[in-house]
């Protein structure tokens, strides 16, 4: 039997996978500062930093906040005032403030982000097949709620892309946690993970954490990452788009059928 008829479910990732940022994070935050009459930081310098005070802020606060109650505007309120501190840039608090809301209003908002061409289409043809489709994802419930419908990702609605999410800033579970995919699997309907099958684009993140729970799991490489090549050298299945994920799918399933029909032939004779 095919992978693709024995499913009932795919869960994807979010970022890398069926969206994209625009550039460096770093050059938003720079972007902001701009905005507001100040001098543009370093480029290069900013963008490491939002990554180190990401990284800090995830660490102290795990999952938005989520354990503490905090909320998400107090989170990354944490998060933009660290960055720019780590770079080197002190401005007073109520330029800060300015500076934050023109970064936290921009990525509420699709302005930073960009959708691949073949994702609306991947979901809507797994849902016509019958699949329920979950997004698994380490982000806050404003990717839920406002990006993933902006950028025309839409949740059981007429033509939706999707019927149920697993967000970490939601649940209080972030991957490479495996709990994050069994959360998925009650919201799909219980669904057993043999049945399942989790697409991503990171091998620590979605790869061996999906797999792990039982569930099938595949990785694409999107950006042509030097990293893919050691992923296949571990056996995963790593391919190049959703694209190429569908034609997979459809072909695995394609040869399994030929394969029963030629050994029904055989019988017969």
């Amino acid at each position: 039997m095919s992978l693709l008829s024995n499913l009932q479910c795919i869960t994807i990732d979010v970022t890398g996978t069926l969206i994209a940022y625009k550039g460096e994070l770093g050059d938003y935050y720079c972007m902001a500062a701009k905005s507001v009459g100040l001098p543009s930081p370093d480029y290069k310098r900013m963008h490491q930093s939002f990554k180190a005070a990401y990284s800090a802020t995830a660490k102290q606060y795990p999952c938005f906040g989520h354990a503490t109650k905090m909320e998400n505007i107090d989170w990354w309120r944490l998060c933009v005032h660290d960055s720019f501190i780590r770079a080197g840039y002190e401005y007073d608090n109520e330029t800060l403030e300015k500076v934050f809301w023109r970064i936290y209003s921009s990525f509420g908002s699709s302005a930073p982000y960009s959708i691949f061409p073949d994702s609306q289409p991947f979901l809507r043809w797994a849902r016509k097949k019958g699949l329920k489709v979950g997004i698994v994802s380490n982000e806050s419930y404003r990717y839920q709620d406002v990006i993933l419908p902006a950028m025309g990702l839409n949740q059981i609605s007429q033509g939706s892309e999707w019927d149920f999410s697993v967000f970490s800033g939601i649940v209080g579970v972030e991957k490479p946690d495996p709990r994050i995919y069994e959360i998925a699997l009650e919201k799909a309907g219980n669904i057993a993970p043999e049945k399942a099958l989790h697409i991503g684009d990171s091998i620590r993140k979605d790869y061996i954490p999906s797999q792990s729970t039982g569930m099938h799991a595949m990785l694409l490489d999107r950006f042509k990452t030097p990293d893919a090549e050691s992923w296949r050298q571990t056996g995963a299945l790593v391919l190049p788009d959703l694209v190429a994920a569908h034609k997979w799918l459809i072909k695995e399933e394609t040869d399994a059928a030929t394969g029963e029909a030629q050994s029904l032939q055989t019988d017969i004779s």
